[in-house]
């Protein structure tokens, strides 16, 4: 679990549609894991949040989103002054894969009680349900797929995709070196740090699928008693990743392009990739980064 520890929950909202939403500060001071930050935030980051972040709604990805940016009126200091400023964020939760992390890591009925909550909040029809704990891997799962997909298909560069940026809600969070591509290039980074292309445009959908397995391993005790099990269907999952982000990535490529979904009179669709390089000139679908399946440690 990876983070700055400089936001903090206020609490949740009902919204007057019956949505139940967190509201959270970011940039508001020090707390318990801040480690060895100061908890602040300068003004031209949280803008860049603000601004964003309301771009990727107004495109219909999912996201978190942002009320209001205020200046404290104090200095932050960073490579130079600069203006501190304050983030009011909405999210559907803050619940990340990071918090699965850290709660994994204290004992197993800390465990069972995120993941409980988790599925209240995220996923009720799965409260009862049988095998209710690999279901919900399995959503957040199709979830993210399909998020990243929406941002390969906007040119989106998230920038920091640890596992505390990734939430089990779907949506986008953490707007730090982002940046959408001018010209494209699977090679392109926006984060300073970088350098190894660890973030890259081209790379977003195996480190989605790295968080995951890292997801995965926290939530092996709750899916099977017995490890070798619990791992086997962990990983079957995960290994029908690329084929999920790949449904997600093609159907919405059809749209961007106008085509249609390959249903004919009589037929059922056909969203293959061999179907959409028939119909566009030039195999377009080279492009699609393809996920790589990785293997994920035992506990």
């Amino acid at each position: 679990m990876l983070g700055d520890g400089r936001a903090i929950l206020l609490g949740e909202h009902r919204t007057p549609s019956g949505r139940l939403v967190d509201i959270q500060l970011k940039g508001s001071g020090r707390t318990r894991f801040s480690r060895g930050g100061d908890g602040r935030a300068a003004l031209g980051p949280m803008l860049r949040e603000y601004v964003i972040s309301e771009a990727m709604a107004a495109l219909g990805i999912s996201t978190t989103r942002s009320l209001a940016v205020v200046t404290t009126g104090e200095p932050v200091y960073r490579e130079s002054i600069r203006r501190g400023a304050v983030l009011t964020r909405v999210a559907a939760s803050h619940i990340r894969v990071g918090t699965f992390e850290y709660a994994a890591r204290r004992d197993g009925a800390t465990l069972r009680a995120l993941a409980d909550y988790a599925i209240a909040r995220h996923d009720p029809e799965l409260i009862d349900a049988p095998g209710k704990y690999l279901e919900f891997f399995r959503a957040v799962t199709d979830r993210q797929a399909s998020l990243v997909a929406r941002w390969q298909l906007v040119g989106f560069i998230h920038g920091v995709m640890n596992t505390d940026n990734v939430a089990i809600s779907g949506e986008t969070i953490d707007y730090g070196p982002c940046a959408f591509m001018n010209a494209y290039d699977p090679g392109t980074v926006f984060s300073s740090i970088d350098h190894g292309g660890r973030y890259a445009y081209g790379n977003q959908p195996n480190i989605v699928q790295w968080n995951l397995a890292r997801f995965a391993e926290t939530l092996l005790p709750l899916l099977d008693p017995e490890p070798e099990q619990a791992i086997a269907v962990a990983t079957g999952v995960l290994e029908d990743f690329p084929a999920v982000f790949e449904r997600h990535w093609l159907a919405g490529m059809r749209e961007k392009l106008g085509l249609p979904d390959g249903r004919g009179r009589g037929r059922r669709a056909d969203p293959s990739p061999a179907r959409l390089d028939a119909e566009v000139p030039g195999g377009l679908h080279e492009h699609v980064p393809r996920p790589v399946v990785g293997g994920f440690a035992r506990r």
